[in-house]
């Protein structure tokens, strides 16, 4: 390891000079892929920089353990060792985490795609709940948010709802919410009182740009037909939503939210880039099916992952065992425990895969 993070910092500091040198500063795309790829080596040249002064220290503390010292000052520097000792071990787990293969779409821009599930018109409206909770929590990362479709139902609910998340590291935090999100509630339609429990499948999905899927236009069936709104009403008497089918892949993409027929064939063709994307990465990934199902969810839209439930005022991450009893904070957007807690089990898993 010791190896590998003196390389790093060695090039770190090479990237460093070449962000000065004129030359690159006249050539932006070149400063600009320098600057990304010293970005990505910030936080582990950081933490090996302050490894380094806190073993330096540890070594001179030791040293001075082994003179002859009054009493008192042995017992200073005893307590400075323990300290010293505790900081180099949690900076030495802390590298080893960061030195972990990166996830390449980390850093992307994510398409949620929220469906109801079982449970008629009470999935619908918790697909709703599960909308404004992502929204909300995007805002609070400062975050921008679109939407890029939906299908409503006669009370407020969504059948589907697709939208844009725009923000650094999203994916990085987002990529474990894919599966299936249970709720347990009396639904504002049941006058007898019961509890009913209803599913929504979310999937996340990373953006794709022109660059990592090339798609065909030969290969794009585009179909034109009038958008409607909730409960089948009429959005708009233009021609303006739009359909595009991926015919070698099958693959279906619907656009109706803009009144302009170009915006709402921008908005498909990014949803379409994403889903062929993720096809394209779950198709590589199949060899190593059995180390994805090791670690914190293998991204499956049919995994259960989470439930909800309204009465005991909890929500439960079955993948980790975590519960937590503050329901009505999470659905404002308040997931940072989750998340973390999420991330946290998942860089556990693969460190113990690595070793």
């Amino acid at each position: 390891m010791q190896r590998k993070l003196i390389e790093i910092e060695r090039r770190y500091d090479e990237l460093t000079q070449l962000l000065s040198d004129p030359e690159v500063i006249g050539n932006q795309s070149e400063w600009q892929k320098y600057a990304k790829a010293q970005a990505g080596m910030t936080d582990i040249v950081e933490a090996f920089r302050e490894y380094s002064e806190v073993v330096k220290h540890l070594e001179e503390t030791q040293g001075l353990l082994e003179e002859k010292l009054d009493p008192e000052f042995k017992e200073m520097a005893e307590l400075e060792l323990e300290e010293l000792t505790e900081k180099r071990d949690e900076l030495e787990e802390k590298m080893r985490i960061l030195l972990l293969p990166k996830d390449p779409n980390d850093d992307k821009n994510v398409i949620m795609e929220i469906r109801a599930g079982a449970g008629g018109e009470e999935a619908a409206l918790f697909a709703g709940d599960l909308y404004r909770m992502y929204t909300k929590y995007a805002e609070q990362q400062g975050w921008r948010t679109e939407l890029l479709s939906a299908s409503y139902t006669d009370i407020g609910g969504f059948k589907e709802i697709i939208f844009l998340i725009e923000g650094q590291g999203a994916y990085s935090k987002l990529k474990f919410e894919s599966g299936v999100h249970r709720v347990q509630r009396v639904p504002t339609t049941e006058s007898g009182g019961r509890i009913h429990t209803s599913t929504t499948t979310v999937a996340v999905l990373p953006e794709a740009e022109e660059v990592d899927v090339a798609i065909n236009p030969n290969d794009l069936r585009i179909d034109i037909f009038c958008s409607s709104g909730p409960g089948g009403q009429s959005v708009n008497t233009t021609q303006s939503a739009v359909r595009i089918t991926h015919v070698p892949t099958g693959t279906v993409v619907s656009c109706q939210d803009e009144k302009s027929q170009l915006k709402n064939k921008e908005k498909a063709l990014r949803v379409l880039r994403a889903r062929l994307l993720e096809r394209a990465q779950e198709e590589a990934m199949g060899e190593l099916a059995s180390e994805r199902r090791s670690q914190v969810g293998t991204g499956d839209r049919s995994e259960r992952i989470r439930t909800y439930n309204f009465p005991q005022g909890r929500v439960t991450d079955h993948r980790i065992g975590l519960t937590l009893h503050r329901l009505d904070s999470i659905l404002l957007g308040e997931l940072d425990e989750v998340i973390h807690a999420l991330i946290t089990t998942d860089q556990a898993e693969r460190l113990k895969s690595e070793a």
